[in-house]
């Protein structure tokens, strides 16, 4: 692994400056052709958060996901997601002619069809590339120099896996020929000099979703918004990150896992969770200097202003399954790698601006090493009302200031939809906390969330428009349905701003900026 540069550091602000609040929606949501992207409409969006007073976009992991779609199951910890990207900016830069920037008809307005939308931005990719390497927008050629040279680090790799996963039909990187498998030094030298074509066009692909995110965080910035990322714990199998670093994962010599991550049996699930990612090897991430995760961070801190680490319990201890069990129930607790990560993170990129994701069943010794790292933990309203414990974490009175307090998360049913499905003990204790009619129970929720103790408040745009179970975003668990979400164009209205906006400052979270007419 490459020495990461020290000579760019990421610069952090504090995420609990001041009283804030924002909206959590993944770009995939917005409005668009075929798929939300880095065009017009999120641009847009960023304009209406400024509206109505918002400090924060949240966001799910930016990373090149594969076929399924899920940000949590990505092809790259590195590589951004080419489906975001906009035709209309493509066709802005001279890459592209109107006519060829046309959304397929098959693809509909409110949902993502992942498969078809890959293979429709695919082709404008390779018409894009095709379109640069015939001299067509002539003024790019330096600057996709610069990005090619200032990332070789892992864009080599993610450029090179991508093109051989492509010629091999996208099977996995372990049915590979054995050289290209194990990474043979011949094997890829050969495979690079045939792939050439191939390995540039995905590069480039890279360069265009770096400098269309770069105009939406430049505008973002001029709004007075700040985006959170999230920087999910593991990463899949079958990713550049798992073939281009054998030696930091536990393996077979044929590259399949030994042991894989997941959680144990609990309240919610009886055999536990397998989730499948192969686990790390800290000794050997350890020995130098936790390279790789010092690269992931400076690239995640290069695109937000603050990254949610998702299953921060995994840092002090994560649950380890033998790779050949079906089910989570057979696993042993392992120590994770705890303060001397984050001591190395830190020395390589000074503060880090970082939300703890800490949800579940957290030990006393998770809540002291985010208690010793400054970080801000996560509580959930709707996990408030599931017992009569006046000691829950997550009723709003326990909330200790240094937290970001949402309605729900991505995991989460909707507010209107956890209220439509509550028992009666449930619903009765959220009448504790507010008395709004059915109809505006998002409405009641949120205000109790942006009331709150805590410093952040974020809201799921779902839980903002008030709809229910079917714009869910994932439902832990299932394979299929997921991550499909899109909101209708013209549900933002100036009206729903202006109500958000005044219940923000009434909650004392109105931006400084923002407080004058």
């Amino acid at each position: 692994m490459p020495e990461p540069d020290p000579a760019t550091p990421p610069n952090p602000e504090p995420v609990t400056a001041t009283r804030a609040s924002g909206v959590l929606l993944h770009p995939t949501s917005l409005p668009g052709d075929g798929v939300g992207d880095l065009g017009a409409e999120a641009h847009r969006f960023v304009d209406w958060l400024a509206e109505a007073g918002q400090r924060y976009w949240q966001l799910l992991p930016l990373v090149a996901t594969n076929e399924g779609g899920s940000p949590y199951n990505a092809l790259s910890a590195f590589a951004g997601n080419p489906l975001l990207l906009s035709p209309q900016k493509l066709v802005e830069d001279g890459l592209l002619e109107a006519d060829e920037a046309a959304c397929p008809e098959s693809l509909p307005d409110d949902c993502v069809k992942f498969g078809e939308v890959d293979r429709w931005k695919g082709r404008l990719v390779r018409r894009a590339y095709g379109a640069f390497r015939a001299g067509w927008a002539p003024a790019l050629k330096h600057a996709f120099g610069d990005y090619r040279e200032r990332n070789r680090a892992w864009l080599d790799d993610y450029a090179l896996f991508r093109a051989l996963r492509d010629e091999h039909g996208g099977a996995a990187w372990t049915s590979w020929d054995a050289p290209l498998r194990r990474r043979d030094p011949d094997a890829l030298l050969r495979a690079a000099g045939e792939l050439r074509e191939e390995v540039e066009r995905h590069a480039f692909g890279q360069f265009l979703f770096d400098r269309q995110w770069s105009a939406l965080r430049r505008h973002a910035r001029e709004r007075g918004v700040r985006i959170i990322g999230d920087v999910p714990i593991f990463v899949a199998h079958d990713s550049a990150d798992v073939w281009a670093h054998p030696e930091l994962f536990f393996l077979e010599p044929d590259g399949s896992p030994t042991v894989v991550s997941g959680v144990p049996p609990d309240y919610f699930s009886e055999t536990g969770q397998r989730w499948g990612n192969p686990l790390y090897r800290w000794d050997a991430m350890e020995r130098d200097g936790y390279a790789w995760w010092v690269a992931r961070f400076r690239r995640t801190l290069e695109m937000v202003d603050v990254a949610r680490i998702d299953h921060f319990r995994g840092f002090e201890s994560y649950w380890e399954i033998p790779a050949d069990e079906e089910t989570a129930v057979n696993g042993r607790w392992v120590p994770g790698p705890g303060h001397a990560l984050f001591r190395a993170l830190e020395r390589a990129l000074g503060p880090l601006p970082l939300i703890a994701e800490d949800l579940g069943i957290i030990t006393p010794e998770v809540d002291t090493l985010r208690e010793a790292l400054g970080l801000p933990g996560m509580r959930v309203l709707q996990f408030a009302f599931g017992g009569d414990d006046p000691e829950n974490p997550h009723l709003p009175a326990n909330y200790p200031a240094l937290t970001v307090a949402y309605t729900g998360t991505h995991d989460n049913d909707t507010a209107a939809g956890w209220f439509r499905a509550a028992g009666a003990d449930e619903r009765g204790r959220l009448r504790e906390l507010t008395d709004a009619p059915e109809a505006q129970i998002h409405w009641g929720m949120a205000e109790v969330v942006l009331r709150s103790p805590a410093d952040v408040a974020i809201l799921p745009l779902q839980d903002v428009l008030g709809l229910g179970s079917d714009s869910r975003m994932n439902t832990p668990g299932t394979a299929e349905g997921n991550w499909r979400w899109r909101f209708a164009e013209g549900a933002l209205t100036p009206e729903l701003a202006a109500r958000l906006r005044e219940l923000t400052r009434a909650s004392g979270r109105l931006p400084q900026e923002a407080r004058t007419p």
